[in-house]
């Protein structure tokens, strides 16, 4: 997620599709339209086309980044945005080192509590196997009416 430069390929275009993003990064148009809308980019407009920049792409490319670690879309903004104010990368990687480690936090007190409920799902198949073990070595009783 974190960036010291833009991507800076000899042979870099600076204008891309929504259909050549949505290829690149294997997602559908509709995402990138929902990312626009979201804040995240900000394509310039030939009537009904969008175009989007160098700066957008980079910008895509750091969503779905911060998507795959479980980021919000907030939290992605503001770090992304942090990128577009300035060089100084310092307090982008300090809001970055903030937001990962409370996301692990977050994911290690959820990995527990899953932990817990196997615990407890396992307790009761258990029970429930005993259960039915007993009731097959002995037969039911029938009420008699």
């Amino acid at each position: 997620m974190v960036i010291s430069s833009p991507e800076s390929k000899s042979a870099e275009r600076s204008e891309y599709s929504i259909s050549e993003l949505a290829r690149e990064f294997d997602v559908t148009p509709r995402a990138i339209r929902f990312y626009e809308a979201e804040g995240l980019l900000a394509p310039t407009r030939a009537g009904q086309r969008r175009i989007y920049t160098l700066r957008d792409r980079t910008r895509l490319k750091l969503t779905l980044r911060g998507k795959r670690l479980g980021l919000t879309l907030s939290e992605i903004r503001e770090i992304v945005d942090m990128y577009d104010t300035g060089r100084d990368e310092r307090p982008q990687l300090e809001k970055f080192l903030a937001v990962l480690e409370a996301h692990r936090l977050q994911l290690l007190q959820q990995r527990e509590d899953i932990e817990a409920q196997l615990s407890e799902i396992e307790l009761f198949e258990k029970r429930c196997r005993k259960r039915l073990a007993e009731q097959k070595r002995t037969p039911a009783r029938r009420r008699q009416g």
